[in-house]
């Protein structure tokens, strides 16, 4: 498998911490979609990253139609390593293809559009969710927490599946 770059998508910029971050880990080039369109052929092969929204990858249909995604990493509020299976039904992710999911952030500010509309909806919901919740787990907390004031959950250790993955095909120059 040949793997010639780190493609990804943000919205808010957590995506894009990923995306930089698995760079150091492997050596590879990373790119925003936009920029690969100039860097990269058709066919290409890389490790796709994009911030989750309803359940979609975003973004992501429009990379495969052009490179050879290896692997799928989505990035949203849910704690790492969950809901992957979610991710790949709804995005059509081929069996082949491994999906991560990465805990990212949470910046209202930073929204735009209609994605800030449809966010003050849905973090008022999750939050009288997750508050009436009277066994709220750590990570309900946490998201919790990002829900009111903001903040990431970036961390280099969310990347550990992914980096033992690209580890295990020789990609990887991080011990």
């Amino acid at each position: 498998m040949k793997i010639n770059a780190i493609v990804y998508t943000s919205n808010t910029g957590y995506t894009a911490q990923y995306a930089k971050m698995l760079g150091e880990n492997t050596g590879l080039p990373v790119y925003t979609l936009a920029e690969a369109k100039g860097k990269l052929a058709g066919g290409d092969g890389i490790v796709y990253l994009g911030w989750l929204m309803a359940g979609m990858v975003k973004d992501y249909k429009k990379a495969a139609k052009r490179y050879n995604i290896t692997a799928v990493c989505s990035v949203g509020m849910n704690p790492t390593g969950t809901q992957t299976q979610e991710v790949r039904n709804s995005n059509k992710i081929p069996e082949n293809v491994p999906v991560f999911t990465l805990q990212g952030g949470y910046d209202y500010d930073r929204l735009r559009g209609i994605n800030k509309f449809l966010m003050s909806i849905v973090s008022k919901i999750l939050i009288k969710k997750i508050s009436d919740n009277p066994n709220k787990t750590e990570s309900d907390k946490e998201i919790l927490d990002m829900l009111i004031n903001g903040g990431s959950l970036v961390r280099e250790e969310n990347l550990a599946a992914v980096t033992d993955w690209l580890k295990k095909n020789g990609i990887c120059n991080k011990p």
